[in-house]
């Protein structure tokens, strides 16, 4: 890819959504925290959150990661609010086919990982936009097991 197209992705909408992450504060008592980091380029991300009747009543994050692993955080954390383990796995399930395998665009309320889209061409990126849904679905197993 060309320096261009890299400078275009990181672009627009994107940095609106990084700049502007939604439950981005830690949760004091969670029911579960999950912590994941790429080891391709070290983006971190933090999830805490608290679940009520299966679906998540209580949601917060910690980004540390790159204008694109900022973005996709940003579109969960508007989103998480009320979501089950299925709808969190399905739309991680959705974002990862989109990214690797050209899929469609996760299914609402997920739909706003649209504008991650032209990042499919920047295959040691999909780490970092995937880390906030799948530190979410690790967060949400471990609340419920520990329910259990």
């Amino acid at each position: 890819m060309a320096e261009t197209d890299l400078k275009k992705l990181y672009a627009g909408r994107i940095l609106e959504l990084a700049a502007d992450i939604p439950l981005s504060e830690r949760l004091e008592a969670a029911d579960a925290t999950v912590k994941k980091r790429s080891p391709l380029c070290g983006s971190t991300v933090t999830v805490d959150l608290e679940l009520s009747d299966g679906r998540i009543s209580a949601f917060g994050q910690d980004v540390k990661a790159c204008a694109l692993g900022q973005a996709a955080a940003s579109v969960l954390g508007a989103v998480a609010v009320g979501r089950t383990l299925e709808e969190i796995e399905t739309a991680r399930d959705q974002l990862r086919a989109m990214l690797k395998d050209d899929g469609p665009v996760p299914d609402a309320p997920f739909d706003d990982y649209a504008v991650l889209e032209p990042a499919r061409d920047f295959k040691n990126r999909h780490a970092s936009i995937l880390l906030a849904i799948e530190a979410t679905a690790e967060a949400m197993e471990k609340a419920k097991a520990q329910a259990a």
